[in-house]
């Protein structure tokens, strides 16, 4: 199922960047006086066409592997007198290159229109406030303390853990020391340099944080429900918000 699931979202996407792409093409080529026969996303045998009212053929074929613009070509196909106008290879050199570079500039739009719209939605993930440090452990004897939040690894600003993991995951091998700067809980600045010598990250602390003493508040946190959703599965079984879970199919839940 999951490889199912996976193969889907693959060409769902892999769809969306060939349409722009191929978009790109077809957008330029018509501006520039160049008729276009047919548009079409992915190879092979068509799955659905339609013929639009400005006489391209739109289609989505079986291969969903790229795609294709067509446009009126002499060197591809007869072109009748009253058409040779609307060629591509009757266009200047600048022309034609534009049309050729329209589809990886398209791409590029793209790009920029996704990033801005998952920075504007924001992107999940914990943040850095840190749980209870282990007083005997690399962070503790640096000073760390439940309720700081690490605001700069190595001088540069991390916003949530996943910053911060992979920050120190650049240090990985390194014997001399790690600077994190953290806010305590009045909200007073302060860097803490942790010495990397005797860092180890092996079967017994296979995690980056935890090798260094480091564990999210979440961790801290009892695993209590707020709140349950109507109708859903939760409801349907029992669960109600302030009800704190104990164990997980016979595991015992020690914390969110």
């Amino acid at each position: 199922m999951t490889f199912l699931s996976n193969a889907f979202y693959f060409i769902v996407a892999l769809g969306i960047l060939v349409t722009f792409h191929e978009f790109g093409h077809f957008w330029v080529a018509r501006k520039l006086g160049v008729k276009v026969l047919t548009f079409s996303v992915g190879f092979g045998k068509p799955i659905w066409q339609r013929k639009g009212k400005d006489g391209v053929n739109y289609q989505v074929a079986a291969i969903p592997l790229g795609g294709y613009v067509k446009m009126l070509d002499e060197r591809e196909a007869e072109v009748s007198a009253e058409d040779l106008d609307f060629a591509f290879n009757r266009k200047s050199v600048w022309k034609r290159m534009a049309i050729v570079l329209a589809g990886p500039v398209a791409n590029f739009i793209l790009a920029v229109l996704l990033y801005w719209l998952m920075f504007g939605l924001g992107i999940s993930g914990y943040s850095t406030d840190l749980g209870k440090v282990d007083s005997q452990s690399i962070a503790g004897q640096a000073g760390l303390v439940a309720g700081d939040t690490i605001t700069k690894v190595d001088g540069e600003p991390v916003y949530l853990m996943q910053d911060v993991v992979k920050s120190v995951a650049l240090r990985l091998g390194e014997s001399n020391t790690l600077a994190l700067e953290v806010k305590d809980a009045k909200g007073r600045l302060s860097t803490k340099s942790l010495s990397l010598a005797n860092w180890q990250v092996d079967n017994d602390k296979p995690q980056i944080l935890e090798s260094l003493g480091l564990r999210h508040k979440i961790e801290d946190l009892p695993a209590r429900i707020d709140s349950v959703n109507p109708d859903s599965p939760a409801d349907a079984g029992g669960l109600a918000g302030g009800d704190i879970v104990l164990k997980y199919n016979e595991q015992t839940v020690n914390n969110w």
